[in-house]
């Protein structure tokens, strides 16, 4: 499996991705190749989409200031992670832990770095469409065939550092059913199902980076995916099937010693 990053100009709205990713694989002497998958980050497609916001143009609501004062964080941001979650859950000092889009988020996804000062990026309102619809592009112009994931940094409970998750995504089958499949004992598999689509935007953020890479993008060549025409949701879970969220959601004094 190959990986190549693309760097772009700096991505501002009203910016056509597509585009700006064509043209920086031409000044690279990229050439996209049938079953290329290409993951894009999250807080650019979203800047290209005028998901960006001057938080001066944001009045908190009285909940917005009271919650600021909970979790020591900007009031007007608060605000804005109030109207993009579904759910507020908690959290620690300057991050706030919400349901955004159906997925376990740190403050709604709402990201202070790689915006200009006094502004804060939104994730793309719908990540699945926005890799659908880059994907259509890059398929029309280089005539094959192609699979876009547009992806974000999560960190797991109890481990410091950042992983990958996938928003949104077109192309591939994001979750593969393994189960019934053999492990080296010969015995069947009986629960797992492989996050493609995450693992592979958390190789990809290897050389994306957090900071000032100006790589927006990573071209994913000779990945073992399934491939597919179209686009399907990335499967989620039930709270009560969730390992974290069923142990969490126990009734008081229900835990052993």
């Amino acid at each position: 499996m190959q990986l190549i990053g693309i760097k772009t100009p700096l991505i501002v709205p009203n910016d056509d991705f597509a585009a700006v990713l064509c043209d920086a694989m031409k000044t690279a002497g990229i050439t996209p190749q049938d079953n290329d998958i290409f993951v894009l980050a999250e807080s650019a497609v979203a800047t290209a989409e005028g998901r960006i916001v001057n938080l001066e143009e944001v009045k908190p609501s009285k909940k917005a200031i009271e919650l600021s004062k909970v979790y020591q964080n900007d009031p007007r941001k608060m605000e804005l992670i109030i109207r993009e979650s579904e759910e507020i859950l908690g959290g620690i000092p300057g991050v706030v832990v919400t349901i955004t889009k159906g997925v376990l988020s740190p403050s709604a996804g709402i990201d202070n770095s790689n915006a200009p000062e006094g502004y804060v990026v939104l994730l793309p309102a719908d990540p699945r469409e926005s890799a659908i619809e880059i994907r259509k592009k890059l398929m029309k112009k280089y005539n094959c065939n192609i699979a876009v994931i547009v992806g974000d940094s999560r960190t797991q409970p109890l481990r410091l550092g950042c992983v990958g998750i996938a928003l949104g995504c077109a192309g591939i089958e994001p979750v593969e059913d393994i189960r019934g499949k053999k492990d080296l004992f010969g015995k069947p598999l009986l629960i797992t199902r492989r996050a493609t689509a995450d693992n592979l935007v958390s190789a990809a953020q290897v050389i994306m980076g957090e900071a000032d890479e100006s790589t927006p993008a990573v071209l994913i060549r000779d990945a073992p995916a399934i491939f597919i025409d179209g686009s399907v949701e990335i499967p989620q879970i039930p709270r009560e099937e969730c390992l974290y969220f069923a142990c969490f959601d126990k009734p008081a004094g229900s835990y052993g010693s």
